[in-house]
């Protein structure tokens, strides 16, 4: 049964790339970044903090994106801060949807005073613009690390998910299986987790799409206006150096062009990965196979109304 069951599942993703233009891209841009990042830094001549040339060296075949201000190499610096940076985005992504989950599950399900005060929660750290409230609790706490700005990024981006998650419940209570479910008994706990739960799942991938995307940005954004730790090698702090360094006006502009464009980068497959979320879970949004199928048969069908009327 479990061979079965993976084939089935790897079958299930192949379909969802399949057709599905923007999965495509977006997906190969994080795989190879994922993979660059992780298997990289074994390959890599140069640690991310040692001095290992003159400084501004250019781009080179022994200094494949050149050096820094203070002699280090970027291409080093840009696999090992990878890692930080995009551990930063997948663990506030996870905080944020676990916590829109719960909040916007219990919300829909039980309603009552239950979803009157979780709605008043939402409510309120919606008042609140995120990244000036980013700004501020980071410059309360001092140079924060990545981990303490991922769970501020977790803790304060989940409401918009929640809400969603919310409605999507409500829709979701409503329907025959939920109600036969009731009548029989079951558990409300085993409703959510079987019934109401698997239903929301592209919902909830786009949400912690979304949030991995914002977070990603945000790290970068704050660790550039010095509020995280400038001794941890991220593409954030990378920013931060070649501006404290004035790498544009000094020639080095590779310093500052390779993490840019390397977050741009990320940041856009993103998108096209929640674009395609989008597209195969919105019935407005579907391509692929499924919609070529249906685009012919609607136009035999178009045909046939037209032989008829003739």
């Amino acid at each position: 049964m479990v061979k079965p069951r993976r084939w089935r599942r790897l079958r299930n993703i192949a379909a969802f790339f399949q057709g599905n233009l923007s999965a495509t891209i977006g997906g190969g841009l994080m795989a190879l970044v994922i993979v660059a990042c992780l298997i990289g830094p074994w390959f890599t001549a140069h640690a991310p903090d040692d001095r290992v040339a003159r400084p501004h060296v250019e781009p080179s075949a022994e200094h494949l994106l050149g050096t820094t201000r203070q002699g280090r190499d970027v291409f080093s610096q840009l696999l090992h801060g990878g890692r930080a940076s995009l551990s930063v985005a997948f663990i506030a992504g996870a905080i944020s949807t676990v916590i829109s989950i719960l909040v916007g599950i219990s919300a829909g399900y039980f309603g009552g005073r239950i979803d009157q005060w979780l709605n008043f929660a939402m409510n309120v750290v919606l008042v609140f613009p995120q990244l000036p409230l980013l700004i501020v609790l980071a410059a309360f706490l001092g140079q924060v690390g990545p981990v303490v700005i991922a769970l501020l990024i977790g803790i304060t981006s989940w409401p918009w998910g929640a809400r969603v998650v919310r409605s999507q419940t409500m829709a979701i209570r409503q329907k025959e299986f939920i109600l036969s479910a009731e009548c029989m008994g079951e558990s409300r706990l085993r409703i959510v987790l079987v019934e109401i739960l698997p239903n929301l799942i592209s919902i909830v991938a786009g949400s912690f799409v979304g949030v991995v995307m914002y977070a990603l940005i945000n790290e970068a954004g704050l660790e550039f206006l010095g509020l995280g730790d400038p001794t941890i090698v991220t593409w954030g702090t990378m920013l931060y150096w070649a501006q404290s360094s004035a790498a544009l006006y000094t020639g080095g502009w590779w310093e500052m062009i390779v993490p840019a464009v390397t977050i741009a980068l990320v940041g856009g497959a993103m998108a096209l990965i929640n674009m395609s979320i989008d597209q195969v879970s919105n019935p407005k949004l579907k391509t692929g196979p499924h919609i070529k199928r249906w685009r012919k048969l609607n136009r035999l069908i178009q045909a046939k109304r037209q032989g008829g009327a003739s």
